[in-house]
């Protein structure tokens, strides 16, 4: 068994231990952490200020400063001519719920949680019973997942450091405009000239993503028992808030032509109409032209708000990217929205919402009163990537990359397939996005062919698993973006024989 010497200098070698603290608060944090996980019990006496000094090869001053602050906190207690002690921090937490406290009266137990925690809600249940982070984690072919270590980090910083050497106070706070500025403008030209949005710089407001900016529009838009129309199947983080803010989903099928209505849907009302036609997720369907006009026109009748999510349109690899649902409203009922964390990493969690002219007044006071969103710093640096060039080159660059891989993956997966499983199983040919889909027969059990691939450290989705209605399809999304091509050729043979094993 370590001596406590020991147990410390091992924990302070630890490289990702507090690299940066001094050193008299890193003893401390060590001293605590092996306290709580009872490596260092109740009663275990601590070796004397100026022994410790000597093992750990520190000043005894800053042994003594640790154990100060561990005495100061309850953690230890010295008794005079014997040493320090851990103190025995159950008793205490016992004792002083006894304090000032009123006679035990004996009640119902409350429900625990199977994890013995304090036990959520249902509708908290319900929503966590997804465990969206677990099953998203980045691993070989995850969907949805981008290879942000090609991020020009350097870059990044030089343009941070230089936003923190202004100094501007204006930037340490909240932001109650929608969004720093000059950001919003270069969003404002960008969506223009790429996506052909209608929008001035007025209508766009800053969020932290696409999850904030549906929160925003389901809670703004919508009450308690309204009708939301969503894509089947579904992008499972848009299905989780409109959950959340107990709306009625309405799912309507989704075809080669995107969100196909019909006469059973439209004899409902909705207040809102989720949609993705410039890459459906997760199929991947392209919109029609027919359906978007068509779609426009119920959203004028029904007075509902049609919430566009254009999550990846940097990513298409043949020809230009295609033109916004937005661009062809006339009558003001589609709001459109985008985030960066696809196109430069998942941390910056900075999105953008554009919303209608009647409603900038609305969203702006709710985002400021509800979301307090400041990280205008890093609002300021982002705009500055964006003037100066850096994200066109930046997107060029990975468009290029990615374009390799889902060509890598795709030709890795006929040609293991083989010739005798064509007929069967297809592999979608859409030029975009960051992910593939292998459709798979119906007698197939896509979700056991999850779990296989996923004994093989491959993380696949069952496509059955996005519907809210009773799935049509089986097949199989196939992420490529954060997947180096060495990687996509052995993992792609691995995947292939977990599709064989199934399909045979």
């Amino acid at each position: 068994m370590l001596s406590t010497s020991d147990l410390l200098a091992h924990t302070l070698a630890e490289t990702d231990f507090h690299p940066r603290l001094p050193q008299q608060r890193r003893l401390y944090e060590a001293a605590k952490a092996a306290i709580h996980q009872q490596q260092l019990g109740a009663g275990s006496k601590l070796p004397s200020s100026r022994d410790l000094a000597r093992d750990l090869g520190i000043s005894r001053n800053t042994v003594i400063a640790a154990f100060e602050q561990l005495a100061a906190e309850g953690y230890v207690h010295s008794e005079l001519g014997s040493g320090t002690y851990v103190s025995d921090l159950q008793a205490h937490s016992a004792s002083m719920r006894g304090v000032g406290s009123a006679p035990h009266t004996p009640r119902a137990a409350a429900p625990r949680s199977t994890a013995g925690s304090v036990p959520l809600s249902r509708r908290g249940q319900a929503l966590t019973s997804f465990a969206a982070g677990p099953r998203f984690e980045i691993q070989p072919f995850a969907p949805g997942d981008a290879d942000f270590s090609s991020f020009p980090f350097k870059l990044w910083q030089r343009l941070q450091n230089r936003v923190w050497r202004e100094a501007r106070a204006d930037l340490l706070d909240y932001g109650q405009s929608g969004g720093y500025l000059p950001l919003r403008q270069a969003i404002t030209e960008y969506l223009r000239i790429s996506r052909s949005v209608k929008v001035q710089v007025e209508q766009v407001m800053i969020t932290s993503g696409t999850q904030q900016s549906l929160d925003l529009c389901a809670q703004l838009l919508a009450d308690v028992g309204d009708t939301a129309w969503v894509e089947d199947p579904c992008y499972w983080g848009a299905r989780r808030v409109f959950e959340a803010r107990e709306l009625k989903l309405h799912p309507i099928t989704v075809d080669s032509d995107g969100m196909a209505l019909e006469e059973a849907d439209l004899a409902t009302t909705p207040k809102l109409i989720y949609v993705t036609p410039s890459h459906q997720y997760p199929t991947g369907a392209v919109m029609s032209l027919k359906r978007r006009r068509e779609l426009l026109e119920v959203a004028v009748r029904k007075q509902a708000w049609i919430l566009e999510d254009d999550y990846d349109s940097e990513f298409r690899y043949t020809g230009r990217p295609l033109a916004a649902l937005q661009g062809l409203d006339n009558d003001d009922r589609v709001l459109y929205m985008g985030t960066f964390s696809k196109v430069l990493y998942p941390g910056i969690k900075i999105g953008y919402l554009v919303v209608p002219p009647a409603l900038i007044n609305g969203f702006k006071s709710a985002l400021y009163d509800l979301q307090r969103p400041g990280q205008l710093m890093v609002q300021a640096a982002l705009a500055d990537f964006i003037a100066l060039g850096h994200f066109t080159t930046h997107i060029r660059k990975i468009r290029q990359t990615y374009g390799a891989r889902r060509e890598l993956l795709r030709r890795t997966l006929v040609h293991q397939l083989g010739a005798q499983l064509a007929q069967t199983v297809t592999i979608s040919s859409e030029e975009s996005g960051l992910h593939l889909v292998v459709e798979l027969p119906d007698r197939v059990d896509d979700v056991a062919l999850e779990k296989l691939a996923a004994e093989s450290g491959i993380q696949v989705k069952a496509l059955s698993t996005y519907y809210l209605a009773p799935p049509v399809r089986r097949g199989l999304l196939v992420g490529y973006a954060y997947c180096t091509p060495e990687k996509i050729a052995y993992y792609g043979r691995l995947l292939a024989a977990v599709i064989q094993s199934g399909v045979r």
